[in-house]
């Protein structure tokens, strides 16, 4: 079971997730974000964690050209895309490219045949208001168990430590997400870390599943 700990804004919240137990820790490139980073923000983040640390940039409508000069600045290892960017320019990227998708009607899109991916972030859009992610909105689970049982999907949307075990459970994720749901009330991007530390516990405690 993977755990990314997305919306990271501070190094104390970051160096806090890996010292729990975080694979990954992702920052969001979108200016319409709340938990919005710049490359100087995470370059000052990235420069003091351990050289073998995972991290995740998030992107929303981005050029393959503009994503590789981000992550050759800020040390990414992962990108993440939310927005309508296109496959064939993403197809020979140097770093692995995680595809969020969200679901119409039980289906995925975009569909995984359409948009090859290392893995798929199944994620949720709420209705109406443009957002790309990240809203705190519970994913479709059952749409998301028949995605994950042909394609590794890291699970988000959502998830606290009161509904990770459910949700793990229901989908069989290859990993599991989450920004919001370990975060201080009203402050987006600052990390409770006993919140943190307590759905780091409870989602590794399936790595035996």
């Amino acid at each position: 079971m993977k755990i990314k700990i997305c919306g990271m804004t501070q190094l104390d919240d970051a160096l806090a997730a890996l010292r729990y137990g975080a694979d990954y820790l992702g920052f969001v490139f979108y200016a319409g974000s709340s938990r919005a980073v710049t490359s100087e923000q995470v370059r000052q983040i990235t420069r003091h964690l351990p050289n073998e640390t995972q991290t995740v940039g998030v992107f929303v409508d981005v050029t393959a050209s503009a994503a590789r000069v981000i992550a050759d600045e800020c040390r990414l290892t992962v990108i993440q895309l939310h927005g309508r960017e296109h496959a064939r320019d993403f197809h020979d990227f140097p770093l692995p490219v995680w595809r969020a998708v969200q679901f119409r009607d039980g289906d995925p899109f975009p569909s995984p045949d359409q948009w090859p991916a290392a893995r798929y972030v199944a994620d949720r859009r709420a209705e109406g208001a443009g957002h790309t992610g990240g809203t705190g909105l519970v994913t479709d689970w059952a749409a998301a168990a028949r995605l994950a049982a042909s394609v590794p999907v890291m699970l988000a949307g959502g998830l606290t430590p009161h509904n990770v075990a459910a949700a793990v459970a229901k989908v069989r994720p290859y990993g599991v997400d989450t920004a919001g749901g370990v975060e201080i009330p009203g402050k987006p991007g600052y990390k409770d870390h006993a919140i943190m530390r307590r759905f780091i516990e409870i989602a590794r405690s399936y790595d035996d599943m």
